[in-house]
């Protein structure tokens, strides 16, 4: 767990400090209420990330919320303190939130839970997921997901839009160089 580890020096130690510092206590609150709301759970919603690791750290809680969400989906959940029946449970959870939608890129590592090395990532994976939530029939939380907006143009709309010179490109409306020196001239 995370007190076995030694300490960081160095670039490593600079680099968990950052990691650190983007973890975001009132974020952390929102998500643990969400989850309080979502399961039914009496848990402490405190955003410190002490009681938010010490209340997930087992993926027992994790478990229960997507079960919540889309029943059956953790078929078992481990009751177990042991270490790597936890990690069991969070692999679970992470598989069944893929499954419910939420993108790899927003998703952590085991370890990021476990060995408390970034929670601020287990936030974001829960915030995506509270996002998809809604589509279940739950609360959500954040802001709304965009949805799909195809744009049908006709033939003349697209050849309008030929003639049309893209200021994208860029423009510098006649001004040139000449003139302009940097420096003293060369003397031969």
């Amino acid at each position: 767990m995370a007190a076995t580890r030694a300490t960081k020096s160095g670039f490593a130690a600079e680099a968990e400090r950052k990691i650190k510092s983007k973890y975001n206590d009132e974020l952390a609150h929102e998500v643990l209420e969400w989850i309080k709301s979502v399961t039914g759970a009496d848990i402490n919603t405190s955003g410190d990330s002490e009681n938010f690791y010490e209340i997930l750290k087992d993926g027992t809680l994790l478990c229960k919320l997507v079960n919540e969400l889309k029943s059956d989906s953790v078929k078992r959940i481990n009751t177990s303190a042991m270490a790597f029946k936890c990690m069991e449970n969070i692999n679970n959870f992470l598989a069944a939130s893929t499954s419910l939608g939420v993108p790899s890129v927003e998703q952590f590592q085991t370890v990021d839970l476990w060995e408390k090395q970034n929670l601020n990532s287990v936030v974001i994976c829960l915030q995506s997921l509270g996002r998809k939530a809604s589509n279940y029939g739950k609360p959500s939380i954040g802001p709304k997901e965009s949805a799909k907006n195809v744009r049908e143009f006709t033939p003349e709309q697209k050849k309008a839009g030929d003639t049309i010179v893209g200021l994208q490109a860029g423009s510098n409306k006649g001004a040139t160089q000449s003139g302009l020196n940097f420096g003293n001239t060369r003397h031969m």
